[in-house]
Order: C-alpha cells, then structure tokens, then sequence
C-alpha cells in the first residue's frame, strides 16, 4: 500500500479480501437484524426446563414456525439451512453447547450476542465499529455527506477524507490524526466505505469516499444461501425487467406499463446487496430471487417520444409540472425502472407496487431522489443511490402536462 501522495490502483488482491469481508459482514448484519426482530416478537425470551432458567433463548421449532408465518423461509428445509449458517458463523449456538446442527425441534437456542459469547475477532470488530460510526454519522447533524465533483464527475453522499478524519477525531473516535487514518483504512479494506472511483486507498487527504455497506438495509435471511451472482454488463440502452412476487413466494410476471405497443412480458432480475449494483435492469428490489431460472433479457424501446433536456425541464413557464413522491419499498422493491440518462425518465410502473400507489406514472423524469437533484446523472447513479439509501425515497419528477 502507497502512504504518499499519488496512490496505487487497488489490487485485485485487496478487492478479494475485501468481497470475503463483506460477505462475512452480511452475515453479521442479517443475524442481527434477526435477533432485534425475535426481541421485539417476544420469541426470544426467559424460558423454564428441569427447574432452570435459561434467559434470552428461543425455541427451535418456534423459531422456524416464526420464518415461516413471517416467509422468511418457502419450507422447514430452508428455515433449518438458514440458521444452520447462522449457528455455523457463531452467531447461534445451543445453549448448553451441546448440538452443533440445527434441529426442527423443542431445544433451547440463543444469540452469542444474548450472553456474552460472541466472538469478537478483529473482523467483527472492524464491522462493529463500522456500524456505529455509520449510525452516529447519520444521527447527528454535520454536513460531512455532500454531493461533491472529483475528477470531473459529480458523486453523491462523499466524505471528504481529512474532514472525516476531524469529525471522527472530534467524536473521540480515536486519539490521534495517524490512528483515525488507519481506523479509515481498515473501514476500506473491509468493504464498508470506498473511494469513488475505487481507485485510491483512505489517506489523509482532498479524496472523495462513500459509504458502501449500507448498515440499515433490511438483509433477507434467504440471502445467506445465495452467492452472489455475476451481474448483467451494463449499456446506456439497458436491458430492462419487472418483477412481482406472489404472496406465496412463488414467481410471477406481469406487463410493463407502457403507453407505447411495445409491451414486454419478462422475468425480473433481483439485486440482493446494497453493493451489488442495480445493473441493467434499474429494477430496484432489497430480496433475491428464490427461482434458479435464467434472467429473460430485453430491450423494449423508450418509452418517451422525444428527448427533453435538464434545461427544458426548468424553463420557467415551460410544459412540464412538478410531483414529489414519498415512496416505502415492501419486501420486493419499490416496483419501478428508471432508464436513460440526463435526466433518466420512468420507464415501467408496477401497477400493484408502492410507486404505482404513490401515483408514479411512464415517462416522468426524475429531478431529485431524497433532496439530491439528480437532473444531469443517467440510470446507474440515480439507481445506486436507492439501492445504497433507505427503504423509505422521496422522489421529485416532471411531468409533461
């Protein structure tokens, strides 16, 4: 690693680690994402057996029961595999030690986090510490995250390295300005910020980083059986897809929502990390798909008649009215494609999904996504930064009247 000035690319080798790393911290995430959900359900719970107290433990069978009411999990099989992974990666474990397999059965179970016996290795503190600087960065005012150029190219949500490293400081984080340079490289190394371009490592210094692990996502526990897939090559005249899920988990499809007789019946591809990115597609979904079948590819043409510039879009007096929409995804998405570039434009609503009931409509163009003007970015940007936000978007559009 390069300490000067002009930095190295970042090998392929730390891009490895870095992907294994964020692996381990998604299962660290999801399992205790879980554990908060079964506390407030009151599955997790003091519980009597041969005259001893067992505290903050769950019923196995209970416990797969709850997966499944809340589907979690298509079958008992799956339910078991899933916390299988849980118990295997030492976020689990019976309470008196004794079954190193997860049973469908009346034992005790608990939490490592529940009793003090999780351990607390270097990477998992690293995902710890990682956690809490993001939730108190979010949590108190500053104005650290701002839209920010380098390079020539407009980022969204950047830190400025040498002013994290202040904040961080003046947080208590760590002592000195060399040990919270460090503390940024580890963070890096780890996956859970990045430079923009991923072509510098954390210095002290003017260089742009994001955030890359998006802590507040709600993970799937079916994403710990999945590995991720490669993505589909991105092009400027995206392959696109919908997708709905039935109540039952099963697959479905439906039509695009278009105005035009190009209409497309396809089967959606599903984007399961803040990390991977929305690809192709711009369909904008937190779960992974539970078919094994192969994406349907298309190309359905634009949807819009003409093209429209920014400036066009905020000529005073102009053809064009302005709606905000306030957006919660559900456990599939947000049900919505964007395309194009400069500004994008609404592609494909989901008539059943949040943004169809938000009153989201083909052919608007999209001006900001939660207060960041996003008129002069194409799809991939304006995709990344809902994948990357929270569940709940405000979008502003235009709208041809």
């Amino acid at each position: 690693m390069v300490h000067g000035g002009d930095m190295d690319p970042i090998g392929l080798t730390m891009q490895k680690k870095a992907a294994e790393l964020e692996r381990l911290a998604e299962v660290l995430i999801t399992g205790e994402q879980l554990r908060l959900r079964l506390h407030e359900g009151k599955v997790i719970k003091d519980r009597r057996h041969h005259l001893r107290t067992y505290p903050n433990c769950f019923v196995a069978k209970e416990l797969i029961d709850w997966l499944l009411e809340h589907k979690e999990a298509s079958d008992r099989d799956t339910a078991i595999k899933i916390m299988q992974k849980l118990l295997d990666q030492s976020i689990v474990h019976h309470v008196c030690d004794e079954h190193r397999e997860f049973k469908d059965m009346k034992l005790f179970y608990r939490f490592r986090k529940d009793d003090g016996t999780f351990p607390l290795d270097s990477e998992a503190k690293v995902f710890m510490r990682g956690q809490r600087i993001y939730e108190k960065l979010l949590n108190t005012e500053n104005n650290l995250l701002q839209t920010r150029e380098e390079e020539g190219t407009s980022f969204e949500r950047t830190l400025v390295a040498s002013e994290f490293i202040d904040w961080l400081l003046q947080e208590g984080e760590m002592a000195t300005r060399e040990e919270t340079e460090q503390l940024g490289r580890r963070l890096l190394e780890h996956g859970i910020i990045q430079h923009v371009t991923n072509k510098h490592h954390f210095t002290d210094g003017p260089l742009l980083f994001q955030f890359r692990m998006n802590f507040r996502r709600r993970r799937r526990l079916i994403e710990l059986l999945h590995e991720r897939g490669r993505s589909i090559p991105e092009s400027h005249d995206s392959p696109f897809c919908l997708r709905k899920q039935n109540s039952d988990g099963s697959n479905t499809s439906f039509l695009s929502v278009s105005p035009t007789k190009e209409l497309k019946l396809m089967i959606g591809v599903r984007r399961s990390s803040m990390s991977s990115s929305c690809g192709s597609s711009g369909y904008y979904s937190s779960s992974p798909t539970l078919s094994s079948s192969p994406p349907v590819l298309c190309n359905p043409k634009s949807v819009l008649k003409r093209v429209v510039s920014p400036e066009e879009l905020q000529t005073p007096g102009g053809p064009f009215i302005k709606k905000t929409f306030t957006i919660v995804g559900d456990a599939v998405g947000w049900g919505f494609v964007v395309r194009g570039n400069k500004p994008c434009h609404i592609q494909a609503v989901d008539p059943g999904g949040p943004a169809g009931a938000a009153g989201m409509k083909v052919c608007q163009f999209v001006v900001s996504v939660n207060g960041l003007n996003v008129l002069c970015h194409d799809y991939r940007t304006v995709s990344n930064l809902i994948l990357t936000g929270p569940r709940t978007i405000v979008m502003e559009v235009m709208e041809e009247v």
